[in-house]
């Protein structure tokens, strides 16, 4: 027969490993999937001011390692596989990976998002070099220096107003003439000096040796090429949830998140979802962490109440 586990986690970012943490010790016979390294988003951050603890800072691949040490302290079995499809009809779930099929009485997913991509030559290269995709996270590493965000929705707003308290210019480049973004911030980005607006414009290419230094710019409408000198580049026209294993098996809402509630709760017993790929998550690490503990709470009551 197969091994059946009390929870597996899909996913080993903050929320994921938080969650893996507390059902460590509270003795679960618990598995944690991650398709690529854990810490998820996080490890792309150079420097993360905002995590609690760090007063520093501390860069977002040692905080990630930190995580996965004081899961794996304490007992976590961690897997590198990438969740393919899942069953869950009935008390037993199944997981589906690239290496092997899990069967499972729960299971917490914290699969995360992925940002959409400029698609742009460079923005692979000199991603965490200048290219970020949270300025809330790298925001206060360029004091009085030139920034670009890329995008035209609230995202991209709230990034260029968070921006322009450290950068001396942020240029938002918008490849329309008029912006998604609430009216509220488009008045608040309008009445902003250190805000300028790139109307009809898309990003070509990134460029810089060892970080970035400028970008080359299109006009959307005319075709005319130029550059925009720049020591960062916020890009923001985008998240895409890691939910594709999930399609038709639990409720999703129109962007692609996991539904869920306060206590992390889908409307499927013994699923649940945490971080990112939780619809209406605010996507902040610290959030995730503690979508993790409630989660993993929630775990363990529905455990002793299903027996």
């Amino acid at each position: 027969m197969a091994e059946v586990y009390e929870l597996v986690i899909v996913g080993g970012g903050p929320g994921g490993l938080t969650a893996g943490l507390y059902a460590a010790r509270g003795k679960l016979k618990v598995a944690l999937l991650e398709r690529a390294m854990a810490g998820g988003q996080i490890v792309n951050a150079d420097t993360v001011e905002n995590y609690p603890g760090f007063p520093q800072g501390i860069s977002g691949m040692e905080l990630g390692e930190r995580m996965l040490e004081q899961a794996n302290h304490h007992g976590l079995e961690v897997t590198i596989a990438e969740a393919t499809g899942v069953e869950l009809q009935g008390k037993l779930k199944v997981v589906k990976t690239s290496r092997q099929t899990y069967t499972t009485r729960s299971i917490i997913i914290a699969a995360g998002s992925e940002h959409r991509k400029l698609g742009a030559p460079g923005e692979n290269e000199l991603r965490g070099k200048g290219i970020s995709y949270c300025a809330t996270c790298d925001g206060p590493l360029f004091r009085e220096q030139r920034v670009a965000v890329v995008g035209g929705g609230d995202v991209a707003l709230t990034d260029a107003l968070f921006l322009a308290r450290f950068a001396s210019k942020v240029s938002v480049i918008h490849r329309r003439h008029e912006l998604r973004a609430t009216p509220i911030l488009q008045e608040r980005a309008f009445a902003d000096p250190r805000i300028e607006f790139i109307w009809d414009t898309v990003v070509e290419a990134a460029e810089g040796s060892s970080q970035v230094e400028q970008l080359r710019l299109r006009r959307a409408d005319t075709g005319e090429k130029s550059a925009l000198k720049v020591d960062g580049v916020f890009v923001a026209i985008g998240l895409d949830p890691n939910t594709h294993f999930l399609e038709g098996k639990v409720p999703l809402s129109p962007t692609g998140e996991v539904i869920a509630n306060q206590s992390m709760e889908t409307d499927v017993p013994g699923v649940f979802a945490v971080g990112d790929v939780r619809h209406n998550s605010p996507r902040q690490a610290v959030a995730a962490a503690g979508d993790g503990a409630t989660a993993t709470l929630s775990v363990l009551k529905y455990l002793r109440e299903s027996k």
